[in-house]
């Protein structure tokens, strides 16, 4: 799952675009394949920075204009100050907020946000639910390089080349840490066959780059 530093930012490889990738952001208009949550554009506070999807101000939280069942997705992000944001797949809009039907890998500057003190919702993890194997999260101001393998019931979250989580969802395991969490009172959590992926605004600066998918079905 290594990167190749020499290749640009916000550009697919030859042996990306061969493989049947695509990309999600071209760093510099996110509205050619983001929109706000429950919205037909792009929140205003979401802006580009440095060739990056930046929450710049209070905006919502963005959903991929595409919806996906089994893909694959690369991206990298950083944060600063408290920096909490997430990544969300299968959302629906069914519900009013991403995260009553997304399962969530964690955004965080675990240094210094209160969630970084309980392993359940620190950085790479699959939020509230299970602790990310190893800390492979980089330094704040840093880029950290994400890849998350969903297909079928399997997923993998990966950050900056440690498989961090692995877990398999409707599992006897998975609807048991469901059930002994916050997400019991959500029917469609995680159960959403296709749909969107998403990004968080949780109030605090978090960029996003090199965003790229492969729809594996």
């Amino acid at each position: 799952m290594t990167e190749d530093a020499n290749v640009r930012n916000n550009a697919l490889t030859d042996a990306e675009s061969a493989d049947g990738w695509k990309l999600l952001f071209d760093g510099k208009d996110p509205s050619k394949h983001w929109r706000g949550f429950r919205k037909d554009h792009l929140p205003a506070g979401w802006v580009v920075d440095d060739e990056a999807i930046h929450r710049a101000d209070k905006a919502g939280d963005i959903i991929t204009l595409e919806q996906f069942a089994d893909f694959e997705l690369k991206l990298d992000w950083k944060v600063a100050g408290p920096g909490n944001s997430g990544i969300f797949f299968r959302v629906s809009e069914d519900e009013d907020t991403v995260w009553k039907t997304g399962p969530e890998m964690q955004v965080l500057n675990d240094d210094v946000h209160p969630d970084g003190k309980n392993p359940l919702t620190q950085a790479g993890s699959n939020y509230a639910l299970h602790a990310p194997a190893v800390n492979a999260c980089k330094p704040v101001g840093e880029w950290n390089h994400v890849h998350i393998l969903v297909k079928g019931t399997h997923v993998e979250l990966w950050l900056n080349d440690h498989k961090v989580v692995e877990y398999e969802l409707f599992s006897d395991d998975w609807n048991r840490r469901v059930a002994e969490s916050k997400f019991s009172k959500f029917p469609n959590y995680g159960r959403v066959e296709r749909g969107h992926l998403a990004l968080q605004d949780h109030n605090d600066p978090v960029w996003f780059r090199n965003i790229k998918v492969r729809p594996l079905d």
